[in-house]
């Protein structure tokens, strides 16, 4: 019946199970605007299914806010009770906290746990329909108050019937299923009937809304984690994540999702997570190991034998020349140097060759593009600038600058890992190139010992002219060059062109091997 105002009574209750304030129920609307994948998910089950965009509400909610409460049964509209139970067994599931950790306060990751839970809650939802039903029955029921008797009587027997269905005792105490007894009773009588039919039915589905619940949450967690670990392989930060509109991030997944660069997640990971071991092991101007004794006047390696002589008066002086003149008795170390300070220079060769598989699928370019990654976050963590050249044969040349005051935009590093040139190899130009950008370096900033990788899987002469040339910028800079051969064993043989070019020179056979260049980022 309809109230004075016109309207039909509403059914009392709440209709989200998850206790929210508006603002976070605006993160919900306005991100379920921006998602074609929430939309399309919430027409699906709409068209089968009653009350299905409120119930993905709730697990968003569930997942996005930093202390989700869910309300108690008898706080809820009796038509969404199903969906509070739904979301209830998900927050009690037990990789719930492991997924918040990946989804509170994220909006994005929030919805990427409800997507991926879809298809177990669309299994469970097809699989409960009935249940459902006896809900809307008791749910009109209770708006029919005012109705004749009749009519909410015949609504408690249809409530009745779906209990009785479902092996829910539909035969209650207080008579619910009773077809005679119901057309008879009050109307307010048989809305509490038919609710009661409701709440049977909905325990006899509770161990199945359970184990849909546990299924739909190990998958949140799996796909979650999933996508954050290829975020930090590619090294986008969590706080990049979260400035990111949600259009460019689903852009972003999707892209590191599929192609090539899909298949170079893995050894990116494998190579940042190397090198920050390597970092977390080198020290500047490391003690490393004693080899001996040499003279000096470096007070923090003076033998205790010289330390002695300070505590007797008559030998202080005799110390004091001793220090003036540099000829103090020191312990003599060998262990690794300090690092550069200009900029950090990867040339990776790009030549046909390079699209060669090794083990495991890998491919050279898929090598040598890991490594240059690895050294571009070396470099921004040294705060170094940092410069890749892709090269190929002399004519093709492209470099991607990454400046150390300044952020290093992810579109740009995808950019520079996706580029190929294709063709032959020349030495002569990239390295030239990179000479280039060091000189402008030392002469605007002052700034020298910057340090080149050169990655090629080929060997290629250069000029005299050229090599003398190279090693008077290499004298007046003082850079160092580090060489890594890939799959080619004859560029790094005795004589070969790398030796003489490189400073640090090894060859890299097994590309699943990552540790073949650790002692690069110790050194650069």
């Amino acid at each position: 019946m309809a109230d004075s105002t016109g309207q039909e009574p509403t059914e009392p209750g709440h209709t989200g199970a998850v206790a929210a304030d508006p603002y976070d129920r605006i993160a919900w609307r306005d991100l379920y605007a921006r998602s074609a994948a929430l939309r399309e998910l919430a027409a699906e089950l709409a068209a089968r299914h009653a009350h299905t965009t409120d119930l993905l509400a709730d697990a968003f909610l569930a997942a996005y806010l930093a202390a989700p409460r869910v309300r108690e049964a008898a706080e809820m509209a009796p038509s969404r009770r199903f969906n509070r139970e739904v979301v209830a067994e998900l927050a009690a599931s037990p990789g719930f906290a492991a997924l918040r950790r990946e989804t509170a306060g994220d909006p994005y990751a929030a919805a990427l746990a409800v997507l991926a839970e879809a298809p177990a809650l669309r299994l469970l939802l097809d699989r409960t329909e009935p249940v459902r039903e006896a809900a809307d029955r008791a749910a009109e029921a209770r708006r029919s108050a005012g109705r004749p008797a009749r009519t909410a009587g015949e609504t408690a027997r249809q409530a009745g019937a779906t209990a009785g269905a479902l092996g829910a005792g539909a035969t209650s105490a207080d008579g619910a299923a009773g077809p005679a007894s119901a057309p008879a009773a009050p109307a307010g009588q048989a809305a509490s009937r038919a609710e009661a039919a409701a709440r049977q039915a909905l325990e006899a589905v509770a161990p199945g809304i359970r184990a849909a619940a546990r299924t739909a949450t190990a998958q949140a967690v799996r796909v979650t984690r999933e996508e954050a670990a290829l975020m930090r392989a590619w090294g986008v930060g969590h706080g990049e994540l979260e400035r990111m509109p949600y259009e460019e991030r689903a852009r972003l997944a999707e892209r590191l999702r599929t192609g090539r660069l899909a298949r170079w997640a893995e050894l990116i990971g494998r190579f940042r997570q190397m090198a920050d071991g390597e970092r977390a092991r080198k020290v500047e101007n490391a003690t490393g190991e004693l080899i001996g004794v040499t003279l000096g006047d470096d007070l923090s390696r003076v033998l205790p034998s010289e330390l002695a002589h300070l505590g007797l008066p008559e030998l202080r002086a005799v110390f004091a020349a001793r220090y003036a003149a540099g000829e103090l008795m020191l312990y003599e170390s060998r262990g690794e140097q300090t690092t550069g300070q200009g900029a950090v220079i990867a040339c990776v060769d790009t030549s046909h060759s390079m699209y060669e598989e090794g083990p495991g699928g890998i491919t050279r370019e898929a090598w040598s593009k890991a490594c240059a990654l690895a050294l571009l976050d070396q470099a921004r963590h040294a705060r170094r600038d940092f410069v890749g050249i892709l090269f190929s044969a002399a004519d093709k040349l492209q470099v991607f600058r990454f400046p150390a005051d300044r952020p290093a935009p992810v579109e740009r590093v995808l950019e520079f890992a996706e580029t190929f040139l294709g063709g032959g190899t020349s030495y002569q130009r990239p390295l030239s190139a990179a000479a280039a950008l060091l000189a402008e370096e030392f002469d605007t900033a002052a700034r020298g010992r910057g340090d080149i990788v050169l990655i090629t899987d080929d060997e290629c002469g250069v000029t005299e002219q050229w090599t003398r040339e190279w090693q008077e910028a290499r004298h007046r800079l003082g850079f160092r060059l580090f060489g890594l051969a890939v799959g080619a064993p004859t560029a790094t043989a005795s004589g070969s062109v790398l030796e003489a070019l490189c400073d640090n020179l090894r060859p890299i056979e097994d590309l699943t091997d990552v540790r073949a260049a650790a002692d690069l980022f110790r050194l650069i």
